[in-house]
């Protein structure tokens, strides 16, 4: 994930923090030490810490589950708003994918039961008085473990609840449509959220709604990709009319390259023939913005791409262009030579075609 960094690695996944995190915990520490002191700044940040040590554990529980179902959990990221596990795939079975989704709040369950065990506060109301000053630091850690069973178990997509949703719903309609059923309920609850987050003034709320909203529709887009592609092999959706550059060529070549043809994406050759890189618009048109129009095509083009060969499933192909956030999937023969290549617009023009048919 863009602007995020390791910090280590734990049972086999690389353990992430996003740069908005460190924000996070630099106000939370400038709020607590202008209102009560430097000793309410480290307190409530290394509650903070704490809390999202609970929260890599409720990742690490769908990691692991995943795990024994033959799914590997490349990264978790920590984000203002919680962790994200980004498994390899989801289990395509409706069993297994509402053991995976249950695996993280029953983590949370577990930790509560641990802190109650040693003389927490147990009760549902201490959530509602998490900031009562005679809550200590373990009644309010327990507190906050409870609240996120309740929050992720919302049915609603993209939490956990919702997970479980759509496994159940998938059970009897399609996976495509089960999806798009839970995503709307989690974009509905999203609105509320927001609503409530603007009549109240809550920042939090509002940022958990955005997320809400745009990672339902995501999960939704890409259901529907996979249920497009289903059938189809990567000689199917691949270009095949396109021009080529050199890694030599200068950025006013490409310039004119660009005006001539529809591209958006340039296939850069090496002077064996073999594909070493992608030109994209984007690039191009950032160098000319940064008056960079006399480099080269090879200092800006990106490496960022997979290879598949013509009968390769094309659902299996774009799983590893995501996986390895490639920008583009170079289609090849049995001797290695570009014959085509795929980019998330034209998978994009794909989906339409197929979802009109």
């Amino acid at each position: 994930m863009a602007w995020s960094f390791p910090i280590g690695r734990i049972l086999g996944s690389e353990l992430r923090v996003h740069a908005t995190f460190l924000l996070l915990l630099a106000w939370i520490a400038a709020a607590a030490w202008a209102e009560a002191g430097m000793q309410a700044a480290v307190t409530n940040v290394l509650f903070v810490l704490a809390l999202f040590a609970c929260v890599v554990a409720h990742e690490f529980g769908h990691a692991l589950m995943a795990r024994r179902y033959g799914i590997r959990t490349p990264d978790i990221t920590l984000l203002p708003i919680g962790g994200l596990a980004r498994l390899e795939r989801l289990p395509e079975e409706p069993a297994r994918e509402i053991a995976v989704a249950l695996a993280g709040p029953a983590v949370n369950v577990a930790i509560w039961l641990a802190l109650v065990a040693s003389g927490a506060a147990a009760g549902p109301w201490a959530i509602a008085r998490i900031d009562a000053a005679e809550l200590g630091f373990a009644d309010r850690l327990a507190a906050v473990n409870l609240a996120l069973v309740l929050f992720n178990m919302i049915p609603a997509f993209p939490m956990d609840g919702g997970r479980v949703l759509r496994a159940a719903l998938a059970a009897r309609m399609g996976r495509a449509r089960a999806t798009r059923l839970a995503a709307q309920a989690g974009q509905t609850i999203a609105f509320g959220f927001g609503i409530l987050g603007l009549l109240s003034g809550n920042v939090v709320l509002l940022l958990i709604a955005v997320f809400v909203w745009f990672a339902a529709g995501a999960e939704s887009t890409d259901a529907a990709l996979r249920e497009a592609t289903r059938d189809l092999r990567a000689r199917d959706a691949m270009i095949t009319a396109f021009e080529t550059l050199a890694p030599d060529d200068t950025l006013q070549a490409a310039g004119s390259a660009l005006i001539r043809t529809t591209q958006h994406e340039f296939p850069v050759l090496d002077p064996d023939g073999r594909l070493c890189g992608f030109l994209t618009r984007t690039a191009l048109l950032r160098a000319y913005a940064a008056g960079q129009a006399g480099s080269t095509v090879g200092s800006i083009m990106t490496t960022a791409f997979t290879t598949a060969p013509l009968a390769a499933s094309l659902q299996g192909a774009i799983a590893e262009m995501q996986k390895a956030n490639a920008q583009a999937i170079a289609v090849v023969n049995r001797q290695d030579a570009l014959i085509g290549y795929i980019t998330p617009e034209n998978l994009g023009e794909l989906m339409m075609l197929r979802g009109g048919r």
